[in-house]
Order: C-alpha cells, then sequence, then structure tokens
C-alpha cells in the first residue's frame, strides 16, 4: 500500500501547503501509484512530489522544452535543483536556452561535464576526434552516463523528474508515470499522458521559452553532430543518430 500523501495541485498552486512528509521511496508500490496518478496532470504529479520528497528531489532538462521547469518554478512556486549535462557538443543556441532559462526563472542549475575537461578541444585532445563515430557508446558514458551518476550522487538525489513523454517515440509509448532507475532512485515522468500538442499548448499559453532549433524543423534536440531535422511524418525523436540503430543515449534505459 502506498503510504505517502496525496497532495492537490491546487493547494500547491495557492500556496497553502500542508506539513510535508518524508515518503519511504523504498517502499511505495509503484503498481498503485500509476495507476493513481493515471489521468492525473503533471501539475498533480509536480506537487505529489514536492509534498512527499521534501529532500533530494531534482530535475533533469536538456534545455529544449521547459514546461516542467514552468510549472515548478512559476506555477507550484517551488524551485528545486536543476542538473543540466553539458557534453560540450550541444548546439550554441541549447547554451542559449540554459542561460536564458537560468536568467528568467533564477535557476538552481547545476551543470555536468564530462570529467577533466571543459571544451569541445579538450575534450578531443583526451579522447580523440569524433570519438561519437568510432564509439558511440563510450562517448554517451563520458558525456551523459557518467556526468549524470555523478550529479545525483553528489547532490544526495532520492527522485529525479524527467520530461519524457509517451508519444515521442515507439520505444516510450509504454512509460509509466512513476518507475525506478537501475539504482533505485525515483523516477517521475510528468509529462508521460501529454502529447506534443500539449506542451506547445502549453509553452505558447504560459510564455515558456523553447529551444529555437524547434523553429528550424529540430523535433528533439540532443548533440549537434548527431541531430537533424525531422518530416512531418516521422516520430518526434527521429533525428537523433539518424540512420542508427540508436534509440536512447544511455541515461533512460
Amino acid at each position: 500500500m502506498v503510504q505517502c500523501i496525496e497532495a492537490p495541485a491546487a493547494t500547491a498552486i495557492d500556496g497553502k501547503r500542508p506539513e510535508q512528509s518524508n515518503c519511504n521511496l523504498t517502499t511505495l508500490d509503484l503498481d498503485i501509484l500509476n495507476q493513481r496518478f493515471d489521468q492525473a496532470s503533471p501539475q498533480e504529479i509536480l506537487a505529489w512530489c514536492l509534498e512527499n520528497i521534501p529532500q533530494g528531489l531534482v530535475q533533469t532538462t536538456s534545455f529544449s522544452l521547459l514546461p516542467v521547469t514552468h510549472m515548478l518554478y512559476k506555477e507550484l512556486n517551488h524551485p528545486v535543483p536543476v542538473i543540466f549535462l553539458d557534453t560540450l557538443h550541444l548546439f550554441p543556441e541549447t547554451l542559449e536556452t540554459a542561460q536564458k532559462a537560468k536568467t528568467l526563472y533564477d535557476l538552481d542549475l547545476h551543470v555536468y561535464r564530462a570529467v577533466g575537461v571543459d571544451s569541445q578541444e579538450a575534450f578531443a585532445a583526451r579522447y580523440g576526434e569524433t570519438l561519437w563515430e568510432r564509439d558511440i557508446d563510450r562517448f554517451y558514458e563520458l558525456t551523459k552516463v557518467e556526468p549524470l551518476q555523478r550529479s545525483l550522487n553528489e547532490l544526495n538525489v532520492k527522485a529525479w523528474i524527467t520530461g519524457r513523454r509517451r508519444d515521442q517515440s515507439k520505444t516510450r509509448q509504454n512509460l509509466p508515470i512513476f518507475e525506478r532507475d537501475e539504482n533505485g532512485r525515483l523516477k517521475v515522468n510528468p509529462l508521460a499522458n501529454w502529447t506534443s500538442k500539449d506542451v506547445w499548448t502549453y509553452t505558447f499559453n504560459h510564455n515558456v521559452p523553447y529551444n529555437p532549433l524547434h523553429d528550424q524543423g529540430y523535433t528533439s534536440i540532443g548533440d549537434q553532430p548527431l541531430t537533424t531535422p525531422t518530416a512531418a511524418n516521422e516520430d518526434e525523436r527521429a533525428g537523433r543518430w539518424r540512420d542508427s540503430e540508436k534509440t536512447e543515449c544511455g541515461i533512460h534505459l
């Protein structure tokens, strides 16, 4: 049985928050939790997280689309640490969006990179040119997988929030709202039920910043050498690792 508070989003938005409760995340029945929130709004899901995980809750973002950040920082008025993995191979537009969001929301931003390097040149000098062409799994282990695990450990994370959705690709069509990562941490996907249309409607209605590459045909934005625009009839993530069987970078397994 789920023993944690079910907090309505309206209470949190109005600023009248009930007493917070530390939830024993290791004993949560995720099947019951997912059933309970199956038709819930992202705000209700996030409000539950804020009430039941007052310590050790973070958000991860790639600074592509920012509805979750806006909900946390503006609607729910409850900033949480934001983890950003700078692979050193991102589009300039992505870095500009990150800076814009940091200023707009006064983000509690934590940027993580591959160990011992702070530029593309330093990365190439240490690991060789175009590592992603020779060993893409090694490239992502260095730039995303290890930095993410380091960030989760250093920030004492108990649960982390993502922006993943079921409609992004066939490999995500069964994405649960609540799951556990490989280390047993709670992983929350508040937008799981939302469609691309839902995201863009929210973005425009609330004047939420977004990566301008979306206006150039990029529907999913990752590393510059590994991302292309998509056609109208393609999955949202079809431009990632074009002509490859790869579907994930490694941080979402």
